[in-house]
């Protein structure tokens, strides 16, 4: 059934509730790193279990997202809420967990910071399901990459915002009011957008067949569980091997650098990557095998940490932040467009295991930070090592998907 909405409408709703739920909800405490430590309000250790927190609380929220099937069987009185009443939900929610931060002290923020990680989570699954299933329904299937240019340009806007408050010598705290503000904001925009009810949780398996016919043909080739699983770990290593860079990053060039007056650009040139990737997702023909574009993603995000390892200087960390953000959720596209193909009919909630597995990749990121910095006489020697287990995962990844290309072949359609 033809939707009245216009696929641009979708596109751009998609995008801005990721820029709040990823741009706002994970990754303003990035840029506000640097004023919480000069505000003395944290430590570095404690900011990497802090990171740790928000990335187990994205675990949960695509945990919850993959199991809603087995829920809604298991409790058939439960209310049949379509995707975009919980994106709704999910995005208020951001609003105000981001304002709590400032309201509170460090006893409440680990709490907070999994909550925020939990509407993410929520938030981008059944933002990914729905606007993929829509614009695939509308004949646009590639528009998908539009919405995963919202995460870039939430974090070009708040690493820019950031950027001024330190200039203005502004604290976190005001940091996290107006962040929190800019989330309602954003929200009010796409709110009567988000109006959608075709797509509920209840019969979501069935509708889903549906969608499934609008998928190559191929996705129709029977896909065993190993390969499946493959897919599942691969994905789940680029969530370890960007989450360090990403969480750190103006951190790490602060130690660097510490006089350089570019300091704060870093991360809003991260987050103009993460743009350009999405856009230029859009731009690729359908019909091929994404596992290919998955294999150079990963090696530009390694080559990207290696940069910053090999030149610590302003273009080596200017290079390495855009090449960095280049592939990051032109990744996750690709992905989920593989999800689609190998298994259709219950798409969403495989984009919930990946996304999980994702999430459990992050989660060991800011640890090892903090597992590492005890054995380090200078913080340097900590990211350094880190970097380079991460710069290693990613080639391993890309080893992988390549691997699978060639034993599992896109078959063409009968």
């Amino acid at each position: 059934m033809k939707s009245s909405v216009s696929p641009w409408t979708i596109a751009l709703a998609g995008m801005v509730s990721l820029g709040v739920a990823m741009g706002i909800g994970r990754f303003a405490f990035t840029p506000l790193l640097p004023m919480m430590l000069n505000d003395g309000v944290i430590d570095l250790p404690a900011a990497s279990w802090l990171a740790s927190a928000n990335y187990i609380g994205y675990l949960v929220g695509a945990l919850l997202c993959m199991l809603q099937p087995w829920l809604w069987a298991r409790f058939p009185r439960l209310p049949s809420l379509a995707f975009t009443q919980l994106v709704r939900g999910g995005l208020l929610a951001t609003g105000v967990l981001t304002l709590a931060m400032a309201w509170t002290d460090m006893p409440a923020w680990p709490l907070l910071r999994f909550l925020a990680g939990v509407t993410s989570g929520v938030v981008f699954v059944f933002t990914s399901g729905w606007c993929l299933s829509q614009l695939a329904r509308l004949g646009f299937p590639n528009m998908g990459g539009v919405i995963y240019m919202g995460p870039g340009a939430g974090i070009v806007l708040s690493g820019l915002s950031a950027s001024g408050m330190v200039v203005w010598h502004w604290m976190a705290t005001t940091g996290w009011l107006i962040f929190g503000l800019l989330a309602f904001v954003l929200t009010a925009l796409v709110w009567r957008s988000l109006s959608g009810s075709e797509d509920r949780l209840q019969p979501l398996v069935p509708r889903l067949e549906k969608v499934a016919d609008l998928t190559p043909a191929a996705a129709k080739v029977d896909h065993g569980s190993f390969e499946i699983f493959l897919l599942t770990v691969a994905y789940g290593i680029a969530g370890f091997g960007y989450i360090i860079t990403a969480t750190f990053l103006p951190v790490i060039a602060r130690a660097a650098l510490p006089s350089s007056h570019w300091l704060d650009l870093f991360w809003p040139l991260f987050g103009v990557g993460v743009m350009t990737g999405a856009w230029l997702s859009t731009r690729i023909r359908p019909g091929g095998d994404f596992r290919w574009l998955l294999v150079g993603g990963y090696l530009i995000q390694a080559f990207a940490i290696g940069i910053s390892l090999w030149s610590p200087s302003l273009l080596g960390f200017a290079l390495g932040s855009f090449l960095l953000g280049l592939p990051f959720t032109a990744n996750t596209f690709f992905a989920m467009q593989e999800v689609r193909r190998l298994r259709p009919a219950t798409a969403a909630s495989f984009m919930g295991l990946m996304t999980a597995t994702y999430g459990v990749g992050q989660i060991v990121g800011p640890p090892l930070v903090a597992v590492l910095m005890h054995g380090a006489r200078l913080p340097g020697e900590t990211f350094t090592l880190s970097l380079q287990i991460a710069a290693a995962s990613l080639l391993w990844g890309a080893a992988t998907f390549g691997w699978m290309a060639r034993v599992y072949p896109v078959k063409p359609p009968p």
